[in-house]
């Protein structure tokens, strides 16, 4: 499939067809062009954003305490580190 292959059709009211109509003659682009370009960046600004997490100051501090501090197994890990000691074979 090439670039071109994809379609992806929508219905517009006529009032939005004539905004979109008239943004894309200011940009000197046809309205496919202008509504493609700006859906994907609309998306990609979307997509950047929720995939950031955003941790307020105090609970920053807190993940970095908790990195910080020293690391205890608890049993349950422990149990599990000892059957890997003994039923897995390193080569």
């Amino acid at each position: 499939m090439t670039a071109t292959d994809a379609r992806f059709d929508i219905k517009l009211n006529q009032e939005d067809k004539n905004i979109f109509a008239q943004a894309a003659a200011l940009m000197g682009t046809t309205m496919a062009g202008f509504v493609r370009t700006a859906a994907k960046e609309k998306a990609l600004k979307l997509l950047e954003r929720e995939s950031r997490i955003t941790l307020s100051p105090k609970d920053f501090k807190a993940f970095v305490d908790s990195l910080d501090a020293a690391f205890t197994p608890n049993p349950a890990l422990r149990a599990a580190m000892e059957l890997a000691r003994k039923d897995v074979r390193r080569v």
